[in-house]
């Protein structure tokens, strides 16, 4: 095919690049010419590029060098973006515009070079000399280089340099060096400067402009991570008449911390032509500030290798907490998972045979127990539960045995918890399990308030999950998401999907869930039914067409450059982008208030532990950056799971490991070491404790306690005993006459688990005057997906006049758990909901529940579309719609288009209405 007019940009996570250095560029046609845009990635992420209005979009690219393009014809203005979530608010967006006339580039006006003493400076090194530059240190020994490409650069990077010489601080072959190169100092005679500046956006790659004077650094910018030469424009006239020098610095080495990732080939800078000009110089392709994301040093982390009882003293603590080495290497290595039974020991599982599964039988990890016997800190008395165990990557205790993660299997070993060994052999509960990318299996066992079985699972590892034997229509398909398994009922199900890799789920006071995940922005508020932000592949419902993003107002990496860029060099961010081991902390009540029911999480690059604050705004949940709780200071660190205990005090287990990320290399990581801490707060008492002892008032008394341990251990005997009339009426006096309704919840979930609540006790419940008492006899009511008509009914009424934006979101999580016919009531009240319209989760969730009743009656759908007052439900029904590809479907597209063209007309019906005709034309 004939293309009028072609352009190729280069696509990477700062913006689409053209061939000299322009960031987003302004792309033109004339109206009617048949454009192609084709872009190359630029980098190992994946990318694409679409045309907002038309619609037009590219494959995806995934790997360095794939190409993509889009064609299309050039009718109007439009906006060029990449789809991938997070990449066009990170500055992947630019102007497409359609021009009447000839297109032709811009000319700049020429400059001069600067004299001093009635002689031209060599400051454009056309003398094929330093004359004129004083260098110091050795990234300038070969500073003058004369072709392009470089011989010290990639053979792919075009330099674009004027005249015959640039210099370069050691280019990407040597970029290691460093040194500066400082010019004489010269008058500055004329109002602009322009010169020519490419290399690494680091804070110690830069050039500077400095007054002689006094030393003032007055100007200076870096590269922008790219080879290509730009020119860079400088307003002199607060320094006119002034003498300045021009300092090129490279103090940047590059060298990575990081085993997995690379040296940063860009730590130099690269320069050349610095010329006056009588007016400000106009360059389509100008370098500004603005477009730099500029890494800052590398943190301070001064700690590596060390013994267990070195990295214990080598922490950083806040006041009045300290650091206590309980295990280390050889009683413990490579611990992935751990939990603590009803008498406060913990259960360990050691990953030998991580990251390959072995062949079967020629397993090696292990669960070990261990338990502090007095009180000091040290966990002195191990036991060995059992070996020969196959790729463990989570653990968990309760209802009579010990539960596993052991991909492609979940695993259950029932206790003999009289001798500490297993009382049978593993039994395979469920199969399917995905082996791709073993540090995405399985893991992060909890135990739900509802007396589910809580874990997470990764975005590039594929599940298809069901019993043993169990038919592909009797599965469920997962990958990156929170899911639940039923310990009595046998039930599995998929809780929420999306995020990438999770590795941590907990509860807050209100059994609400969290999870911490790496590479894409790391807090979620994990709800019944969403669908979340994924860092790759796509939504299993292809209807999704938009998904929730997290809860966080910031990121624990420096933003725009992706989040390996900033490993090490986010000090001032939290340390990284990847995170592991969620505990909210709900453990001693004499701790520091400021930690009680707020998310603790070990930032593996960024060595310390990261608190996020949860404050409830709408329906859930916004997470603010609360100081770091702890610093360990040493590159190796790498705890991966926290939890508190009996006593309030926190143990942590440390994969111990320069390696800081997956390899499906065994060689790669280490194979002897591991340790467990114990962070302590001064106000902690050490305790001995046995819950499996209590007696059932006791247990229910436990329901009480200040310590949360208690309450869970509590409430997990309690379900393992099974119902009892005596339990329950205690808990329901709990429930009725305790005034704080976090205890109300507490006796609500305990009944729910031992089987104590009936349909009745629950939609009493709705008419309750505390939303999250409300909300949790919703998400009971819908617990086994059979509604009955009360309970719809009821729901309806709630979905019209309730106040509570918690509650609405509860409905609409439940809703999703009954048939899409039987949706309709509530669904149609809580459409109308306008105050939800900006609400975080509202609107998409809404959408979720709503998409399935639109091919049960898709006129009905579409009139109650119309009438929606949240956003996304009308355009999305469209689509849907318009997915159908029936006669009925056309129709009913056709009907409604008629309908908004008798509408007031505005800029949102315009966009309705050319999306109708969108859907019309590919019907």
């Amino acid at each position: 095919m004939r293309y009028d007019r072609e352009y190729t940009l280069q696509a990477t996570i700062l913006g689409y690049f053209d061939a000299d250095g322009t960031r987003n560029p302004v792309l033109k046609a004339q109206k009617g010419e048949m454009v192609r845009i084709r872009i190359v990635n630029g980098e190992r992420m994946t990318h694409d590029i679409v045309l907002e209005k038309l619609g037009v979009k590219s494959e995806v690219l995934v790997e360095k060098g794939d190409t993509a393009s889009i064609v299309f014809k050039a009718v109007a203005n439009d906006i060029y973006f990449c789809s991938i979530p997070g990449h066009r608010a990170a500055g992947m967006e630019g102007k497409f515009e359609v021009v009447d006339g000839p297109i032709v580039k811009e000319k700049t006006i020429a400059g001069q070079v600067p004299q001093q003493g009635g002689k031209a400076l060599n400051l454009g090194f056309e003398r094929g000399t330093l004359q004129d530059w004083k260098a110091t240190g050795d990234a300038f020994a070969d500073a003058l280089l004369s072709q392009d490409p470089s011989p010290l650069h990639d053979k792919d990077m075009e330099i674009g340099f004027s005249g015959k010489y640039f210099v370069s601080s050691g280019g990407t072959k040597n970029h290691k060096a460093t040194g500066t190169l400082t010019s004489v100092p010269f008058t500055v005679t004329h109002p602009f400067a322009s010169f020519k500046v490419s290399g690494g956006a680091l804070q110690d790659t830069r050039v500077e402009l400095v007054r002689a004077d006094n030393g003032e650094v007055f100007f200076q910018i870096s590269g922008s991570g790219r080879a290509t030469l730009q020119p860079v424009v400088v307003d002199l006239t607060p320094v006119l008449n002034k003498e300045i020098f021009i300092r090129i610095i490279d103090n940047e080495t590059g060298i990575s911390q990081i085993p997995y990732i690379g040296d940063d080939k860009f730590a130099h800078i690269n320069f050349d032509d610095f010329l006056f000009y009588p007016a400000r110089p106009n360059f389509p392709n100008e370098l500004k500030k603005s477009d730099i994301i500029i890494l800052p040093p590398l943190d301070p982390v001064i700690h590596s290798g060390l013994s267990g009882a070195e990295a214990a003293k080598s922490m950083t603590t806040e006041e009045g907490f300290s650091v206590t080495l309980a295990a280390a290497e050889p009683d413990i290595v490579r611990p992935i998972s751990f939990t603590l039974d009803a008498r406060g020991r913990l259960w360990v599982a050691e990953a030998h045979t991580y990251p390959v599964r072995a062949p079967e039988g020629q397993g090696k990890d292990r669960v070990l127990i261990f338990e502090d016997t007095n009180g000091d800190g040290t966990l002195d008395k191990r036991k060995v539960f059992m070996e020969g165990l196959n790729l463990i990557s989570a653990i968990e205790v309760g209802m009579g045995g010990v539960w596993l993660g052991s991909a492609p299997h979940l695993l259950y070993i029932p206790l003999d918890e009289k001798n500490d060994k297993p009382a049978g052999p593993p039994q395979v509960l469920l199969d399917g399990w995905g082996l791709d990318d073993t540090h995405e299996i399985l893991n992060s066992f909890r135990w739900g308030p509802d007396g589910w079985l809580y874990g997470t699972h990764g975005v590039f590892t594929q599940s298809n999950v069901g019993r043993p034997g169990a038919p592909d229509a009797e599965r469920t398909k997962l990958n990156a998401g929170v899911w639940r398994y039923h310990p009595t009922t046998k039930q599995f199900e998929l809780f929420s999907e999306g995020t990438s890799n999770p590795w941590g789920v907990d509860f807050n006071d209100y059994g609400h869930s969290f999870i911490t995940v790496c590479v894409i922005p790391h807090m979620f508020h994990a709800i019944q039914g969403a669908r979340y932000q994924r860092q790759a592949g796509e939504h299993f419902n292809p209807y999704t067409y938009e998904d929730i993003k997290q809860i966080g107002d910031h990121v624990h990496w420096v933003g725009g450059r992706g989040p390996h860029a900033g490993n090490f060099r986010s000090d001032a961010k939290g340390g990284g982008h990847a995170h592991a081991g969620a505990m909210v902390y709900l453990g001693s009540e004499k701790w520091p208030r400021e930690y009680r029911n707020n998310i603790f999480m070990n930032n593996i690059h960024g060595s310390r532990v990261n608190v996020d604050l949860l404050n409830r705004e709408g329906s859930g949940y916004v997470a603010g950056h609360g100081d770091d709780f702890l610093l360990t200071n040493d590159t190796w660190s790498q705890w991966l799971n926290l939890r508190y205990d009996p006593s309030g005090s926190v143990f942590a287990i440390d994969w111990y490991d320069k390696n800081q990320c997956h390899s499906p290399n065994p060689d790669v990581h280490n194979k002897t070491m591991g340790r467990i801490f114990k962070i302590s707060h001064e106000t902690d008492e050490w305790v001995q404790v046995d819950l499996s002892k209590a007696s059932d008032k006791e247990l229910v008394n436990y329901q009480l306690h200040k310590n949360e341990w208690y309450v869970r251990t509590a409430r997990l005997i309690l379900q393992e005993r099974g119902p009892n009339k005596k339990v329950h009426k205690a808990l329901k006096k709990i429930l009725n006459d305790n005034p704080d309704v976090t205890r109300k919840l507490r006796a609500l979930w305990a009944l729910h688990v031992t089987r104590g609540l009936k349909e009745k006790d629950l939609l009493a419940l709705l008419d309750h005057g505390n939303e999250y008492m409300r909300s949790w006899a919703i998400q009971l009511l819908a617990e086994d997906r059979n509604l009955s008509d009360t309970a719809l009914k009821r729901f309806a009424d709630l979905a019209k006049a309730d106040s509570s934006a918690l509650v609405r979101l509860y409905l609409t999580s439940a809703i999703q758990r009954t048939a899409p016919e039987k949706r309709w009531e509530t669904l149609e009240a809580l459409l109308q909901r306008e105050e939800d319209k900006d609400d975080h989760n509202m609107p998409l969730m809404l959408w979720y529940a709503f998409e399935p009743t639109v091919p049960t009656d898709v006129n009905r759908a579409a009139d109650l579309a119309l009438k929606a007052r949240v956003p996304h439900v009308l355009p999305f029904t469209i689509q849907r719609v318009g997915a159908m590809k029936t006669a009925e479907s056309v129709k009913v597209l056709e009907s409604l288009q008629q309908r908004l063209e008798k509408m007031e007309q505005s800029h949102e019906n315009h966009e309705i209405q050319a999306l109708i005709k969108k859907a019309l034309a590919t019907k």
